[in-house]
């Protein structure tokens, strides 16, 4: 770990309460652990593969002002009319357009370190780290973005942030904070995207939803198949909110999310979505906590994935109801299509309730494409493999449909269909 240096750390640019964050992180982490499968949440993980010897920080300067790569220049076209955009590469914002008329209602979208020059949003969600990639990312953040909505505002288009990395044997840690005020309403779309290189990226986000606010989250991870990506989202829900969480999956080698929703004020309500889809070696891994902190407070999950060829997933989830969270309806579902025999999902759902006056449930299932669904296709003329992907894109229809930024979503489509495509190319039959 000898790039992962004091020295590294002091290269990075920005004020002095984000340096000294940084140095204090940097402190921590050299007297911190790494994690092992020994512990909980690291459980099924690929952690022991990590090598942190085989990367870099990248603490180079950001490109020139105005930058956005030829990738993401196309999803932004995709998406139509945004109310902001930022576009981070490497870890640094090098674009921020914001609409005239959402600027003018003050809504602030772009760099933290300028729209909140003390800091005080930065950390006010997650609180400090604790473990060692959290310290390590702390240390090495460079360019954090914030999204400010004021009360009152109804911001109406998305926000969208696009993520590229693309240096090779880099550590990027991008960090996003969402701060929607008292009665507001916004949709933000996060996307990220790699060429194929062989990167790791530690990216935190942080969602602060205030009283009687709405806000919608969407998460796209389209990284290259070489990319290491390790999560967390950290949200929280104030009074009478509500708030909505999506993630979609395809993309990485590992790619990880840790995903926890504090429901803190009474009658906020919080759903997590999410479609993931590994092929070859692939692995997505998730670990949820939906936190009832509050009295009278609703959370729901739907988490449904696919495996193929020999990629595996996790998924491991907590529903927690503290002692003083009375009258809470909480339910958790996790689903997944087992497409090929060397494939494989793991799926385990927790609840943990101390108090009675409590409505839950959880359930989950791993499996191949149901027989009866399969039946009724191929008894009507649909030949094998096309009624297989029909099966397939019909399942994640039910989470899809639902994205709060429909302008992306015939692109993810797309992409899932591609997998499936490349599958019936390599001659599996389906159901092998």
């Amino acid at each position: 770990m000898s790039s992962f240096t004091a020295e590294a750390v002091g290269r990075l640019a920005g004020p002095p309460w984000l340096v000294r964050r940084r140095e204090e992180a940097f402190r921590r982490f050299t007297s911190t652990p790494m994690p092992t499968v020994e512990e909980e949440v690291w459980r099924y993980s690929r952690i022991p593969e990590l090598d942190l010897a085989d990367y870099v920080p990248f603490v180079d300067r950001a490109p020139g002002a105005g930058i956005v790569p030829t990738d993401l220049a196309a999803v932004r076209e995709r998406l139509g009319h945004c109310s902001a955009v930022v576009v981070v590469a490497n870890g640094r914002i090098t674009h921020v357009e914001l609409d005239d008329a959402v600027r003018a209602v003050g809504v602030q979208v772009g760099r933290l370190t300028e729209l909140d020059p003390e800091g005080a949003s930065l950390g006010s969600v997650t609180g400090e780290a604790t473990n060692a990639f959290g310290l390590l990312h702390d240390a090495f953040n460079a360019d954090p973005v914030l999204v400010r909505v004021p009360a009152g505002v109804v911001v109406p288009d998305p926000v969208v942030v696009l993520h590229w990395t693309d240096v090779d044997h880099s550590v990027t840690c991008p960090h996003l904070v969402v701060e929607a005020g008292e009665d507001s309403e916004v949709v933000v779309y996060d996307h990220g995207a790699s060429p194929d290189v062989d990167a790791l990226t530690l990216p935190v986000v942080e969602l602060h939803v205030g009283p009687a606010a709405r806000l919608r989250y969407v998460q796209a991870q389209l990284l290259g198949p070489r990319v290491w990506q390790l999560g967390r989202q950290v949200s929280r829900v104030d009074r009478d909110a509500g708030f909505s969480t999506a993630m979609v999956a395809l993309g990485a080698d590992y790619g990880r999310l840790e995903i926890e929703s504090v429901l803190a004020g009474r009658g906020s309500s919080g759903e997590m979505l999410a479609v993931y889809f590994g092929e070859e070696g692939q692995m997505h891994d998730f670990r949820s906590l939906q936190d009832h902190v509050a009295p009278r407070t609703t959370s729901n999950l739907l988490f449904k994935g696919a495996v193929q060829g020999h990629s595996r997933s996790v998924y491991t989830g907590m529903i927690h109801i503290g002692k003083d969270a009375a009258g809470v309806d909480a339910f958790q579902t996790n689903r997944n299509i087992k497409l090929s025999d060397g494939a494989w999902a793991e799926s385990v759902p927790n609840l943990e309730i101390e108090n009675n006056d409590v409505r839950c449930s959880h359930a989950s299932a791993v499996g191949p494409v149901d027989e009866d669904q399969r039946y009724y296709l191929e008894s009507r003329g649909v030949p094998p493999a096309p009624a297989e992907r029909l099966i397939v894109l019909g399942f994640f229809e039910e989470v899809l449909e639902r994205l709060a930024v429909p302008a992306a979503v015939p692109h993810l489509r797309a992409e899932i269909a591609a997998k499936l495509t490349r599958r019936e190319v390599s001659g599996v039959g389906a159901g092998a």
